[in-house]
């Protein structure tokens, strides 16, 4: 799959069956299964060379990924899962988002898992994964979604927690949800919507507005970059 972006048509990178094996519930399912692609991570995208300039100036990245409607066997379609490196001390870098087509479930878990949470977005909602949070995103839907996130340009997924566990404290299925066994200490799953526009507002963002010019405002975005001097802004977002 290509994304035309700023005139061009880009090549992503392609998340496949096979890469996410370790994270997957179906097991039974996947013995059986073909490799094939799953979803297209297209980063560190920019409108021009000002913007490219503007992200660099500011530590940011912006990407996009493109997930189509499927099912991993008995499981809806997911990414691999991640959470995030410290930026300063022990405060881990938070990561924003925006559904630009589609529907989204973000799927947020703390580290110590007291905290599970499923985020309903729809095309203009915006989700912040606040510090301390790793996520999966989930397309349960039956058509593409297409979503942006910024994010600190040095930031580094960290994987290896989800694989370690097979996957998220839940996973959602055909079934509903489905606690992961690897994880009994897991809170009961909390179910929100999407940050309305009384709580984007703290952030600098509405649901009217598509996040990509923030980049052109200075200092605005900078609660992604420095979160240990903007903990107040994290509060009550999930």
């Amino acid at each position: 799959m290509q994304l035309e972006f700023s005139g061009k048509m880009l090549a992503g990178d392609v998340r496949r069956l096979y890469d996410m094996k370790e994270v997957i519930l179906d097991q039974e399912w996947l013995a059986g299964a073909s490799d094939f692609e799953l979803y297209y991570m297209f980063r560190d995208l920019s409108l021009s060379r000002a913007d490219k300039e503007k992200l660099l100036q500011n530590n940011l990245r912006y990407d996009i990924t493109i997930i189509p409607p499927n099912m991993l066997g008995c499981e809806y379609i997911k990414t691999a899962g991640h959470y995030h490196p410290n930026a300063a001390g022990s405060v881990t870098y938070p990561e924003l988002y925006e559904v630009l087509e589609g529907e989204a479930l973000y799927l947020l878990q703390n580290q110590d898992l007291s905290d599970v949470v499923a985020v309903y977005a729809s095309a203009g909602d915006k989700v912040l994964v606040p510090p301390g949070y790793g996520h999966v995103t989930i397309n349960r839907s039956n058509k593409t979604l297409k979503m942006a996130n910024f994010v600190a340009r040095n930031f580094l997924s960290l994987y290896e927690p989800y694989k370690e566990k097979k996957g998220g404290a839940y996973y959602l299925t055909k079934d509903g949800w489905i606690k992961n066994e690897r994880c009994p200490e897991a809170a009961e799953l909390r179910r929100v919507q999407a940050p309305d526009n009384s709580s984007l507002r703290r952030l600098g963002l509405s649901l009217n507005r598509e996040m990509y010019p923030l980049l052109r405002e200075p200092g605005l975005l900078d609660f992604l970059t420095k979160p240990e001097e903007n903990l107040e802004l994290f509060e009550r977002m999930v």
